[in-house]
């Protein structure tokens, strides 16, 4: 019976029941945090977790253990070191226990990864205790502990009690009432609380300061010797003779000449080495010819091969190709001569890939995209999206890898390697738990998720304005993606927004009108500027009229292009969403008037939305589709406008008190 069901569940079934007898296990220890319990596995909501950080844990190393942005970062002002992480929180299908996600990269080759990943989050993360042992670069997938209030205090923030902490202090350091700590807690003995167990803290407001982006946390220098001339004195009363100053000049000349010898000498050694051993890794076919059954992508400062796989600069490439001439190489000719002198990915075997996602099985597709099948897998620990591609797309394998190399931002997926073969290339992402927006907002019960709320919707499309602002104004080369739309946003396991398929981006270059490149017209239909589709000029203001067209699928849950029934059933009409609402909106010029407005509103939403923000969202969507686009915003006031619409939303959803079931707690964006 149990191995009739679908197997598709039965690792999550093994899954469930592995976490809780992990649960089980930790309840033993008194001092062993657990994740809170829930019920509405639909809810989402702003938390902070109190992070000690280390010496060397700066900014940066912050950011990439937790998952967030700069602005998701404050700092205690009173010198104890604390830094507050904000993070969305969710109450885990299945589990139903508050908790966030995020990934960790291991930097040692020494120990155990549960002991290091526990040392590293000092008692904020949750993860199996398996004997695994750490391997540098590895990437590891935990879960923070999280709450979301139940509507008495506006945020909860995960503590882990110190040695010194009592309630009575902690009430006194963060503002609020010793009962109320005690009631969130089910605290009976206030003074019989267990060092390095995890409480919650009751919040009304963002704790800390502005994290000093300029002046990372770490300890003080040491301040460099200061030398005088009593320092090299024949003092009688110094403990000893202190050379010359010309001496120790002379002395650091020479280290340093001969640090410079070691330099080359271990560089010229390096090179030989990896010479003779890229000649003996050469496999010979039958007819005695060199064939290389899969090669790495990359810039690198020698050519090290080993065993299937070699990497070599672009000179040694193209030697490389030389020699092998007389063999199909196994990637197009055309990559030969690209070189990425920035952050490499990860590569990736081909068996890696093949066996990650049970030899691409039905069970694995994810769906299809522009170019190719998008599959899921586990690779190295960490769950990853693959795109297959067939060796004819190398324009667009080498378009992704160009801006994703390059570019990193919470908002845009992000590229976590590729892989080829002769006949296949293959890119790999960070995976989207959630899937593509389109899913959740055109028949979403059917496709088995909830309707968004309107909050929801809102961060979603805020979320999708900040990525595209990065890539028109931020990056040091300007980007155009043009294919924006429903199905290249995806959403992850807290419902944040990511801006995917950059295959057909297009480098923007300068013009005495801006920033705009002629290219041939490429895209989706319902989603194109109209000078983009006369004269295949794509600008980023052609990026913001498929952003207008998103906005309105937001308020619609309808499609960017909609079919309806002509005078036959065989000639269904087909009409753009912009041009409906464009004109729902001549018909509804001012919030008192959205009688035609509120027809086209998604009716999932039923009616549990302020009104007047819906309606300004509509008014910037039609600014986004003007048909001028020196009329339509750029991203960056798009950006604006969105956090000022989303913070009025936010007012009006706590005037709900927690009562309606759209409530969904304060929200990242605030």
């Amino acid at each position: 019976m149990f191995w009739s069901m679908n197997p598709v569940r039965i690792p999550t079934l093994f899954f469930l029941l592995y976490f809780a007898v992990l649960l089980q296990d930790h309840s033993l220890c008194s001092s062993y945090p657990t994740p809170l319990n829930c019920t509405d596995t639909t809810r989402l909501c702003t938390s902070f977790l109190a992070f000690k950080a280390q010496p060397n844990q700066t900014l940066s190393v912050i950011q990439s253990m937790f998952d967030v942005l700069p602005e998701d970062v404050t700092v205690e002002g009173n010198g104890q070191d604390y830094v507050f992480i904000r993070k969305n929180c969710s109450c885990a299908s299945g589990l139903k226990k508050y908790i966030t996600n995020t990934t960790f990269t291991i930097k040692s080759n020494h120990g155990r990864v549960y002991d290091i990943v526990m040392e590293a989050y000092d008692g904020l993360a949750l993860l199996p205790n398996t004997t695994r042992m750490a391997r540098n670069g590895a990437v590891v997938s935990l879960r923070l502990f999280c709450a979301c209030s139940s509507g008495l205090w506006n945020y909860l923030m995960s503590y882990v009690m110190r040695d010194g902490d009592t309630i009575e202090s902690l009430a006194s350091r963060f503002g609020v009432s010793m009962d109320s700590i005690e009631s969130v807690n089910g605290i009976e003995n206030p003074g019989n609380v267990t060092v390095g167990a995890l409480y919650y803290i009751p919040l009304n407001s963002v704790p800390g300061d502005p994290y000093p982006l300029k002046t990372d946390i770490s300890p003080a220098p040491t301040p460099a010797p200061s030398y005088t001339l009593s320092n090299f004195s024949d003092n009688a009363e110094s403990p000893k003779r202190h050379p010359p100053y010309i001496w120790i000049v002379g002395s650091l000349g020479i280290i340093l000449v001969l640090i410079l010898v070691g330099i080359v000498g271990y560089a010229c050694f390096r090179w030989l080495k990896c010479f003779s051993r890229s000649r003996s890794s050469h496999s010979k076919d039958p007819s005695g010819k060199v064939s290389h059954k899969f090669h790495i992508l990359g810039k690198s400062s020698f050519c090290c091969a080993s065993g299937r796989y070699i990497c070599c600069s672009s000179a040694d490439w193209k030697q490389a190709n030389r020699e092998s001439s007389d063999n199909q190489s196994a990637i197009p000719k055309a990559i030969e001569n690209n070189v990425f002198d920035v952050d490499k990915p990860v590569v990736f075997s081909c068996e890696e890939i093949v066996s990650s996602t049970d030899s691409f099985s039905d069970s694995s597709l994810l769906g299809h995209g522009t170019y190719g099948s998008v599959y899921y897998g586990v690779l190295r620990d960490q769950e990853v999206a693959i795109k297959r591609m067939t060796a004819t797309k190398t324009k667009e394998f080498m378009a992704e890898m160009k801006v994703l190399c390059k570019v990193h931002h919470a908002n845009l997926v992000e590229l976590i390697g590729y892989a080829a073969s002769e006949d296949e290339l293959f890119l790999i992402y960070e995976y989207a738990q959630k899937g593509p927006l389109k899913s959740h907002l055109h028949d979403p019960l059917n496709k088995g998720h909830t309707p968004l709320s309107w909050i929801m919707r809102l961060q979603i499309a805020l979320d999708a304005a900040r990525g595209l602002e990065y890539i028109h104004e931020h990056t040091k080369t300007h980007y155009v993606h043009r294919d924006i739309k429903t199905s290249n946003i995806l959403l992850d396991g807290s419902f944040r927004a990511k801006i995917s398929d950059f295959g057909l981006a297009k480098l923007v270059g300068k013009t005495n009108e801006g920033e705009a490149t002629v290219t041939k017209v490429v895209g989706t239909y319902g989603y194109l500027a109209p000078e983009y589709l006369s004269n295949g000029l794509a600008t980023t203001k052609s990026d913001v009229y498929a952003y207008g067209v998103v906005l309105f699928e937001l308020i619609t849950g309808k499609e960017a292009i909609i079919r309806t029934e002509g005078t036959t059933m065989k000639n269904p009409e087909r009409r753009s969403l912009a041009s409906i609402m464009l004109t729902v909106l001549r018909n509804a010029p001012d919030p008192m008037n959205m009688a035609s407005l509120k027809d086209q509103v998604d009716p999932s939403m039923m009616d549990l939305y302020p009104h007047d923000c819906l309606f300004k969202v509509a008014m910037l969507a039609k600014q986004c589709v003007d048909e001028d686009s020196i009329l339509r915003p750029d991203m960056k006031q798009v950006v604006i406008s969105l956090s000022q619409i989303l913070l009025s939303s936010i007012e009006w959803e706590a005037t709900l008190a927690g009562n309606s079931q759209v409530f969904s707690g304060l929200v990242q964006g605030r």
